[in-house]
């Protein structure tokens, strides 16, 4: 077992990687009474062609299999994790994202047998004919009620213009007709490739005696059967680094009073590895708070001269084999919105230069947010990076902000602020709504 020390924050992580292959990480929180738990798996939606274990040809299953297993992963033959939960007085819940997929759990109450709980429902899999056609309704449902809501037509209408030819621009789960093609046998192989404990982490927080904690989980998987640790082998995802498959405008009427304007940017530049990645992500991170947030001068002058309105957001996300930057509002008048956004994004090195002092300040703010994540058990664990950077944790990056400099920043900015790489796609109402 491993002890790292993060001395600046009084923290202890207890980390240990399984013969199995689980990655294992224990934070201790005393004063705190409940107690977090979440196993993730690294496989998401994107994860749609690849080699299944004890096969030798690629093979593509239809969008949506990986939500659709994590529905199903909780029925068991004759009873629901959820009522397990439930029985011993924990909330419990999944998701599914385009590169992970994560199964969790928050108690007070007996920590290690929902501990128990956890990790016996996902590592003990039991899919049926009858079952899979029933849940094809369900998801079914659920993907049109999410057809109907704006805000997500919205979020992937940007995503299909910046990637219309990766599986990012698919719906997490998938689409009506590709949910109809899931089989059994669709089921199993990608739990089989995708689920073994060596493509897997735990993070357990919370009110938990570290070495006894450990000790459960050890008996716990000691008692199981895995199959030998096989590679991965997942096809090659598409990715044009001129950005030339980038849909430059798109625009859909809705039901909607007001419209929605957004100016997306697609990472053609290459991403660092490991830790290093987690560096630049922050470091895009700090440029978008400098042009875009409420204290800068852009924001100012738009939302003075009203393009812009307390919807008004910016975000930034970095997973495997993809990163982009969304700046997204509603406004009443999209064309200038997405006009003078361009504009910045275009003069930003130009805006940028001399900010200094708004830089330290701004490093102020981003390390005083996480250290205010840092009370919450969610937060810490939820932000465990896994394999994407090398497993850093919220407290790592803290030293990252107070280690950055501005003159990186201006750096990421020519390399990711490109011209070739924007987008926009709007949603207007729909004539007489």
């Amino acid at each position: 077992m491993e002890i790292v020390q993060y001395e600046q924050f009084g923290e202890k992580m207890y980390k240990e990687k399984l013969i199995n292959g689980l990655e294992v990480n224990i934070l201790p929180k005393e004063g705190y009474h409940k107690t977090y738990g979440i196993l993730t798996t690294d496989y998401g939606s994107l994860d749609n062609k690849f080699v299944p274990l004890h096969k030798t040809k690629m093979e593509q299953v239809p969008d949506g299999v990986a939500h659709f297993l994590e529905h199903k992963l909780f029925e068991k033959k004759d009873h629901d994790a959820f009522d397990l939960f439930g029985h011993y007085g924990a909330d419990a819940n999944a998701f599914t994202s385009f590169t992970n997929t994560s199964y969790l759990f928050s108690t007070v109450n007996y920590p290690q047998k929902n501990l128990e709980i956890l990790l016996d429902f996902v590592q003990d899999p039991y899919f049926n004919a009858k079952s899979v056609e029933k849940e094809k309704g369900i998801i079914g449902q659920e993907i049109k009620m999410y057809e109907d809501d704006v805000e997500w037509r919205f979020y992937f209408g940007i995503l299909k213009n910046l990637y219309p030819n990766h599986p990012l621009s698919v719906d997490i789960a998938g689409t009506v007709d590709s949910i109809e093609q899931i089989t059994v046998q669709n089921l199993y192989d990608c739990y089989q490739t995708f689920y073994h404990p060596s493509n897997m982490n735990l993070f357990v927080t919370g009110a938990i005696d570290p070495e006894e904690t450990l000790k459960l989980i050890r008996a716990n998987q000691a008692k199981k059967q895995f199959a030998s640790d096989a590679e991965i082998k997942r096809a090659e995802l598409p990715n044009d680094e001129t950005g030339k498959d980038i849909i430059p405008y798109r625009m859909l009427e809705l039901d909607t009073q007001r419209p929605k304007a957004a100016v997306g940017i697609k990472g053609l530049d290459e991403v660092p590895e490991g830790r290093n990645g987690l560096i630049y992500k922050m470091q895009v991170e700090m440029l978008l708070w400098l042009l875009f947030s409420d204290t800068s001068v852009n924001y100012t002058r738009l939302y003075n001269e009203g393009i812009i309105d307390d919807s008004f957001d910016f975000t930034f996300q970095l997973e495997r084999s993809f990163h982009y930057a969304s700046i997204t509002s509603d406004t009443d008048n999209p064309e200038r919105f997405c006009h003078d956004i361009i504009d910045i994004l275009e003069n930003a090195e130009q805006l940028l230069k001399g900010q200094y002092q708004q830089f330290n300040l701004a490093k102020k703010e981003m390390i005083g947010r996480q250290i205010h994540a840092m009370n919450s058990l969610e937060g810490i664990a939820n932000q465990y990076s896994g394999h994407l950077f090398t497993g850093a944790t919220i407290f790592d990056k803290v030293a990252i902000v107070q280690k950055m400099k501005f003159e990186e920043v201006l750096l990421v900015c020519r390399s990711f602020l490109r011209s070739e790489a924007v987008s926009v796609y709007q949603i207007l109402p729909k004539e007489g709504s």
